[in-house]
């Protein structure tokens, strides 16, 4: 009987598909595995026929890669609507996607690397960017297909990216409450390593230099995660005698966090303090009062992230492509003119 490609899949330990994709030279499929099947179907005298090759649905697989945390990543429903943009076009193109995540950087870098040695994944996803991020320089130092949500920290020209305009987005926020009269704004955010928040806090001293307000660093809070002693700059800069009269902060979450903050400090939102956020989130609309917030579309980047990875499996002599998404400001009842004005 002829040599199947079954057989030679469960003779090198990986699957049918695999098989196939090492037949056709696909850059998917690391250099060791190509290696290991060639040599089995060499061993059995397998000769590939493409035509009867049986076409597998959902024969692909991209890997989510989501940030390292012990618990903050899973309650940040601007992950969620980013997967469930990437799972929806994934349907549409019969692809498969799982997700990969852990405890620290090592953790997640472990389970990328069994899923490579194993031809377990045709492409990733990373959905975030940050400085020296030792997950993004493996896929890139392996040559690996991957499409990054956010700007890429380095080699830009030759890594896919989806991203909103953040610098423009954090602008356009302070140019709101400097319309409104406000003169001295802080920022809240993450850390300044995670590259959306330093954009976004970019294009916010822009607009402070637009408006002939000089930035201030003690006017900037900044935190790795919600675990992070926040409690202390914060009171420090809104009991100030100059404290701020509003706030641009990085995230719906933090936002949700400085409201109660003040509502402790007893002051109200937005007459003692008007808050813009970031992400147009569940935690914008159920507030009291409701978030002003700018809605970055998490849904759309995970439709395009979905769409850039799949195109490049499929054609992987295409160009590096960036894509920016649009954001809205929606204004709502946390925002209004300083008491002086």
């Amino acid at each position: 009987m002829a040599v199947t490609i079954k057989d030679v899949a469960a003779a090198a330990g990986v699957s049918p598909s695999t098989v196939s994709r090492t037949c056709k030279d696909s850059p998917s499929i690391s250099r060791d595995t190509k290696e290991r099947v060639r040599r089995v179907m060499a061993q059995l005298g397998y000769e590939p026929n493409f035509e009867a090759e049986p076409v597998e649905a959902f024969s692909k697989t991209i890997g989510i890669i989501l940030p390292s945390s012990q618990r903050d990543v899973y309650e940040n429903a601007f992950h969620l609507e980013i997967i469930r943009g990437i799972g929806q076009f994934c349907n549409q193109r019969r692809y498969v996607n799982t997700v990969i995540t852990g405890q620290d950087d090592a953790e997640i870098l472990d389970a990328i690397q069994s899923m490579v040695a194993n031809a377990q994944a045709d492409g990733f996803i990373l959905l975030y960017s940050k400085k020296d991020c030792p997950v993004a320089a493996y896929l890139r130092g392996e040559g690996l297909l991957h499409v990054i949500v956010g700007k890429a920290a380095q080699s830009a020209n030759q890594t896919i990216y989806i991203d909103n305009d953040n610098a423009l987005a954090g602008e356009e926020a302070a140019d709101y409450l400097c319309e409104l009269g406000h003169r001295r704004i802080a920022y809240f955010g993450v850390s300044n390593a995670m590259l959306f928040s330093a954009e976004r806090r970019r294009g916010y001293q822009v607009s402070l230099l637009k408006h002939g307000i000089t930035p201030r660093e003690e006017d900037c809070v900044e935190v790795n995660t919600l675990n992070d002693a926040y409690e202390e700059p914060l009171k420090s800069l809104l009991t100030a005698p100059d404290r701020p009269t509003a706030m641009l902060v990085s995230d719906d979450i933090l936002a949700v966090v400085l409201e109660q903050f003040c509502g402790k400090l007893g002051l109200r939102i937005p007459k003692d303090l008007s808050i813009v956020s970031f992400n147009n989130s569940l935690f914008s609309r159920i507030t009291s009062p409701q978030l002003t917030t700018v809605d970055v579309n998490p849904y759309q980047l995970g439709m395009e992230a979905a769409s850039q990875t799949i195109n490049h499996i499929e054609n992987p002599n295409l160009l590096a492509t960036k894509i920016i998404v649009p954001h809205q400001l929606i204004p709502r009842e946390s925002c209004c003119p300083p008491p002086e004005v």
